[in-house]
């Protein structure tokens, strides 16, 4: 690997991405920052004209495109499941075709292209970089999973859907489209938790939503690959912008180049922040990246 730059320990954060703008231009350092936000917010704008185009009808949970494809929440439709009550055709197969669509394509792209909390999450994550705030706690990224699966069991003995009564995500999305109320609360407390507490808490830690989409993406297609490993220079700038940083250790080291983690959330920092242009999304196949 090339030599580490002399750069100051104490902004390495807050600097992420400083090089990659000054070596390869403001457009190559925040592209797929850019894309993911003009997704998102087309999403949600495709929500709110709804019921006027007629190209995006309903919400996160249940919507249907162009009035005809259904599309359902797999975690809504896994709780519905688990409650005992047997849903129906339309929202199956809206569920099937979501989990489908995101099976194949990269890991959790819903939760770096689609989800609206995203934009809560990355404003604590940039707050935190530029000011230099230090994270209180740690927790394991496997919490997620447990909390899933706590709310599958906890849907099942008590007969109702348990995480619509506080999932942030669906509270956010309303908030956006119908205007905001009680569930304002959740969103900050999302947001100061993130900020204050864990670094990238919600995201990396809790989701429930996140966790149903990671297993379902687990062997998906679309992988970031340290394709240019060789020419990493340790600025640690991947590492200060990932959601998910322990992720990276793996491909920019040694073995398989491809980053090959259901935690991966597909949102192309890495790649925006290099400098030395060391990532690149892939598509996966059978055999290992490794020349």
């Amino acid at each position: 690997m090339m030599a580490v730059k002399p750069k100051s320990v104490k902004n390495l954060a807050k600097n992420a991405g400083k090089d990659a703008r000054e070596k390869l231009g403001w457009w190559s350092a925040y592209r797929f920052l850019i894309l993911r936000r003009l997704c998102q917010l087309s999403v949600i704008g495709l929500f709110i004209m709804g019921p006027t185009w007629g190209v995006l009808e309903g919400n996160l949970s249940s919507s249907v495109l162009l009035g005809t494809v259904p599309m359902s929440d797999p975690l809504l439709l896994l709780q519905t499941i688990a409650t005992g009550y047997w849903p129906e055709t339309t929202a199956i197969l809206g569920g099937v075709i979501v989990a489908g669509f995101y099976a194949i394509a990269g890991p959790r792209m819903f939760c770096g292209w689609i989800c609206p909390m995203n934009l809560v999450t990355d404003l604590a994550a940039w707050i935190r970089r530029k000011t230099g705030l230090k994270a209180s706690y740690q927790w394991p990224s496997s919490l997620r999973y447990w909390l899933l699966a706590a709310i599958l069991i906890g849907s099942a003995i008590s007969g109702t859907l348990l995480w619509t009564w506080l999932d942030p995500v669906s509270a956010l999305h309303r908030g956006i489209i119908f205007g905001f109320g009680a569930g304002s609360v959740l969103i900050l407390l999302v947001f100061l938790i993130d900020l204050l507490l864990v670094e990238h808490a919600w995201c990396g830690h809790l989701c429930p939503l996140g966790a149903t989409y990671g297993v379902i993406g687990r062997y998906s297609l679309l992988r970031v690959t340290a394709t240019k490993r060789e020419q990493c220079n340790n600025c640690m700038d991947c590492y200060n912008v990932c959601p998910e940083p322990k992720i990276l250790r793996q491909p920019l080291k040694q073995g398989d180049r491809k980053i090959m983690s259901q935690d991966c959330i597909s949102c192309g920092r890495c790649i925006d922040v290099c400098a030395e242009k060391v990532f690149e999304f892939r598509i996966r196949t059978g055999a290992k990246y490794e020349e």
